[in-house]
């Protein structure tokens, strides 16, 4: 599970149009581009699929072009090579104060360590773990993964913390490209070990 609380400052992409939800329940549907800055090299442009309570009348307030700001739920989807990008919109600003591109927020993850938790040191001497982590969803008869880096900076690790362990995090979400690949990465504020409840035959 990857779940952000986010805002995000973009140019709308494309026409906005009303849908209709698996509930039958109208919404708006808009297109937004965020070019994400590279670290090195080329940078990466995603779209992000806003999407938002309103009526027919409000749509022609989303001219394509335009630099809008919207404040939300993120949630990420891979489908084999692509990664998708659903904003459910709280907050729409057709004003924003930011000038650039961006993505900022927290976010919230539950998923599984990867093979190696690295004990780093920053450039002011301070230490810091390093380590990635996939959160995975079954979709058909097959599983998708997404991987996101964490970083974390204070001097204590945890017995569980471990390899191939499950955890749970909450931190500040940060997307970043290198050389035309998005980078997802979180910089932990909180973190535990997910448990797995017990299974009682008689619940």
């Amino acid at each position: 599970m990857i779940k952000c609380n986010v805002t995000v400052c973009g140019i709308v992409a494309g026409s906005a149009a009303m849908r209709t939800s698996k509930e039958g329940k109208p919404f708006l549907a808009v297109p937004v581009k965020v070019a994400v800055p590279a670290k090195s090299g080329i940078g990466k442009t995603i779209e992000i699929s806003v999407r938002k309570e309103g009526t027919e009348a409000e749509v022609a307030d989303y001219r394509a072009g335009a630099r809008i700001g919207v404040t939300g739920v993120l949630t990420l989807k891979q489908r084999g090579d692509r990664l998708y990008f659903n904003l459910s919109a709280s907050e729409v600003d057709f004003s924003p104060e930011a000038g650039e591109d961006s993505v900022t927020g927290e976010m919230e993850f539950r998923g599984k360590v990867g093979k190696r938790i690295d004990e780093r040191t920053d450039r002011k001497g301070n230490p810091y773990l390093q380590f990635s982590a996939h959160s995975t969803e079954k979709v058909d008869e097959s599983f998708e993964s997404i991987w996101v880096r964490f970083f974390r900076f204070d001097t204590e690790c945890e017995e569980w913390l471990q390899p191939g362990c499950r955890m749970q995090v909450k931190g500040e979400l940060n997307l970043s490209a290198y050389n035309g690949n998005l980078n997802i990465a979180c910089k932990v504020a909180e973190m535990a070990e997910a448990v797995k409840p017990e299974y009682n035959a008689n619940d």
